[in-house]
């Protein structure tokens, strides 16, 4: 029987939207390689299948929740061998522990995208056996961002000679400011309302009871400005930003308005963006507000230092401190020639960095390179 034409496997244990998913589906659906295709393994139905099925990736559903452990890399040896995998790229730290041992067990080259420190937290659950299980199956590991890589290497993970640092790209051409109003009449808001944007999920991470503290102090003071926050909730955290915008009297002036499909279409009624996150990998939000030709206020919480220029191509803040946020927002605000400047200096870095181009050609370059190691 002849040999099927060899494939590369890309796999990732979450369902939901985000940054690392994201560059998931891009890396399955963009990079090829000639003579080999793309085929991915995911645990469960959402968004990350429906994305799936419109890009048109070949993929299966391996639930592990459903099966026993055996049963369940039975079924993920069966599905590799099927397609005769020749490289494996996992994301985030569940898939990362699991191919590390099926690429011991097959001699399959394994390269591991980690997104951010929650991937290797010191207080997870026997983590020094998954350290150890990652250092043996993951022949290159990439971190999105020097500061994670340095983390990484500081804590004696992996050798900083086996770290890639790979930042995330996105489509610069979808980006752009458009003259819909859309979310303004949504929101039933006057069509001169500013409109302070941020995207990312709503988790402890993102802080925005530090960005809801931070709208108190600007709305105070300007009376037009409105934020608009897109993005998944969790009930919990969301019942409690509730309350806090309840107690601050906040309802009309900050909105919550769930997770929108198309980022682009967001961002581009915005009048500026804001990330207030505690700690980011990277800030692929951060990349495509600038690639909007948008003025960015960001925290310093790991990733947004190695995407922004102080003072050149946005504004940095310290973390958790919402008067800091509020007074680079203010000085935005007041300073329209500021706006301009950061705005277009902004796009001009994210196109020259941070491109789609940039990032399947790094990855390319890993692929072949660990294939060729491998061979």
């Amino acid at each position: 029987m002849a040999m099927p034409q060899p494939s590369i496997l890309h796999a990732i244990d979450t369902t939901g939207p985000g940054g690392a998913e994201t560059v998931f589906l891009d890396l399955a659906q963009y990079l090829t390689l000639d003579g080999y295709k793309n085929i991915a393994i995911i645990k469960g139905a959402g968004w990350v299948e429906d994305q799936l099925k419109s890009r048109g990736v070949t993929y299966y559903v391996v639930n592990p929740a459903s099966m026993s452990a055996f049963s369940y890399y039975s079924s993920l040896y069966k599905i590799l061998k099927k397609h005769n995998v020749k490289l494996i790229q996992a994301h985030l730290l569940g898939s990362t522990l699991t191919y590390s041992l099926l690429s011991l067990l097959l001699r399959i080259p394994l390269i591991a995208t980690l997104h951010g420190r929650v991937d290797v937290n010191p207080n997870e659950k026997w983590i020094f056996i998954k350290n150890k299980i990652m250092r043996l199956g993951v022949n290159k590991l990439v971190a999105v961002s020097r500061d994670l890589a340095a983390y990484i290497a500081h804590r004696g993970l992996f050798d900083v000679t086996n770290i890639a640092t790979i930042y995330n790209g996105v489509d610069t051409k979808k980006y752009q400011k458009t003259n819909s109003h859309d979310i303004r009449k949504h929101l039933n808001l006057d069509e001169r309302a500013v409109l302070i944007g941020s995207v990312g999920n709503v988790r402890p991470a993102k802080a925005y009871n530090v960005l809801v503290d931070a709208a108190k102090k600007v709305t105070d003071l300007e009376s037009n400005v409105h934020f608009v926050i897109a993005g998944h909730q969790k009930p919990d955290l969301m019942n409690a930003l509730n309350q806090q915008l309840d107690a601050l009297d906040l309802r009309g002036r900050v909105h919550f308005i769930g997770f929108q499909p198309d980022s682009a279409a967001f961002l581009g009624q915005m009048d500026l963006f804001v990330l207030s996150s505690s700690s980011e990998g990277f800030s692929i939000a951060t990349i495509e507000a600038m690639a909007t030709e948008l003025p960015v206020v960001a925290t310093r919480c790991g990733g947004p230092e190695e995407i922004l220029e102080h003072g050149k191509t946005g504004l940095l803040v310290a973390v958790n401190n919402p008067q800091a946020l509020a007074d680079a927002l203010l000085t935005l605000l007041k300073n329209l020639s500021l706006q301009q400047h950061l705005a277009q200096q902004g796009r001009q870095h994210a196109i020259a960095t941070f491109s789609m181009e940039t990032l399947l050609n790094q990855y390319r370059v890993i692929y072949l390179d660990t294939m060729n190691h491998a061979a």
